[in-house]
């Protein structure tokens, strides 16, 4: 394959460098490893051995070979597995698998199939709802679909009529994974192999969203058709201290409210709550619906249109607007002028949610949120909330 043909990891359009995924490393490791066996050795100069796959999309990709290993031979002396190793590389991505090393132990089969499977490392599947059946290892579609073609391409090019068994690990995966959502979905004992395009593009908000989007199917998938959405570990501390609600049996959706109501009503939801600290869902009151504070931060100005609309005097209102955090504007407040502020902003909030989720995809789902204080503890509920409360708690 001609050198210039082949793709290189570039910077993208904001400077930061792009990576490969842990379903390339697999890929690559699974190429290379299915090549020394086919040609019966590993290759001699192993100081700069590479292998090229093909990306899903076509694009043929060069990747350093880490390591290789011929881990078996039969009894005639004949080569029979090869453990082969590429290591990740996440480019500028913030991800817990940056620089993990994925291996990939190919060996001869008789019988013309490819099976693959995780080992050391790579997570299992519990819950259904997940791209994977209950049981199988944590590999995801795209990148099985990856593997097997590279290995259908090589054993036709050399004239093989058997087949491959494939086994991927990732040293040290089973910690690793307590970082990631994994044992939240029900994936437990490792990671994940993952990527749809093969290539890791930094700051990618999509990747968050996909996991939003796998946490409510498989809630749903539980027989759950009411949520509840928590934006963080607070709102998850706050449902286990006063429901009992486990972080389990719950969605996290950092601050993408929007994009998770979508999601659920695209999925079938009958019911989504979110429990949020009133900082946090306080900009909902305004239509925002990234909470993140590059999307907007006007929550003493939220707070105080509230206090206007619920009868407060202009000096009171505006007084709030000096306010450092909610929390400081909550406690400038007498508890009559918490209780009328709060409702008037539960009042903005439920209109802001019953927009969102009639103009989502899907039939009409009913919305709702749970505001809470880390001072003054649960503040109020929109309408609908306290029956959603009920009914997300039944299978």
């Amino acid at each position: 394959m001609e050198k210039d043909r082949v793709i290189r990891m570039e910077k993208n359009k904001k400077g930061l460098r792009r990576g490969w995924t842990t379903g390339t490393c697999a890929q690559a490791a699974a190429a290379a490893a299915a090549e020394a066996l086919l040609a019966g050795g590993l290759p001699r100069d192993r100081e700069s051995w590479t292998v090229t796959v093909r990306l899903p999309e076509g694009q043929p990709f060069a990747l350093p070979v880490w390591s290789g290993t011929e881990a078996e031979r039969d009894d005639k002396g004949r080569l029979t597995s090869v453990t082969c190793a590429v290591k990740k590389n996440s480019g500028d991505d913030p991800d817990v698998t940056d620089g993990v090393t994925v291996y990939a132990t190919v060996s001869l089969l008789p019988e013309d199939r490819i099976e693959i499977d995780g080992g050391a490392g790579i997570g299992r599947v519990t819950k259904a709802g997940l791209a994977q059946p209950v049981g199988s290892a944590a590999i995801n579609p795209v990148p099985r679909e990856m593997i097997r073609r590279e290995l259908v391409r090589l054993k036709e090019a050399a004239g093989w009529e058997g087949g491959f068994r494939v086994l991927v690990e990732i040293p040290g995966g089973e910690e690793l994974a307590k970082r990631t959502f994994n044992p939240r979905i029900g994936i437990v004992g490792g990671l994940s192999i993952l990527g749809t395009s093969g290539i890791v593009e930094p700051m990618s908000e999509k990747a968050l969203i996909d996991t939003i989007e796998v946490e409510i199917k498989v809630k749903l998938a539980e027989g759950r058709r009411c949520l509840i959405a928590a934006p963080g570990n607070y709102g998850l501390d706050f449902l286990r201290e006063k429901w009992g609600i486990l972080p389990r049996d719950t969605v996290k959706c950092s601050n993408y409210i929007g994009e998770t109501i979508d999601l659920a009503a695209e999925q079938g939801a009958e019911g989504l709550l979110f429990v949020g600290h009133i900082g946090k869902l306080v900009k909902i009151a305004g239509g925002i619906m990234n909470t993140h504070s590059r999307q907007g931060d006007c929550r003493m100005e939220l707070l105080a249109a509230a206090a206007l609309r619920a009868g407060l005097p202009g000096k009171r209102a505006a007084a709030l607007l000096d306010c450092n955090t909610t929390e400081d504007a909550l406690q400038s407040l007498s508890a009559e002028e918490r209780g009328k502020v709060t409702a008037s902003l539960l009042e903005k909030i439920h209109a802001y949610l019953k927009i969102r989720a009639g103009s989502s995809a899907g039939p009409r789902m009913r919305t709702g949120a749970i505001l809470f204080s880390n001072v003054y503890g649960l503040l109020g509920m929109t309408r609908y909330g306290e029956e959603l409360l009920e009914e997300s708690r039944k299978k």
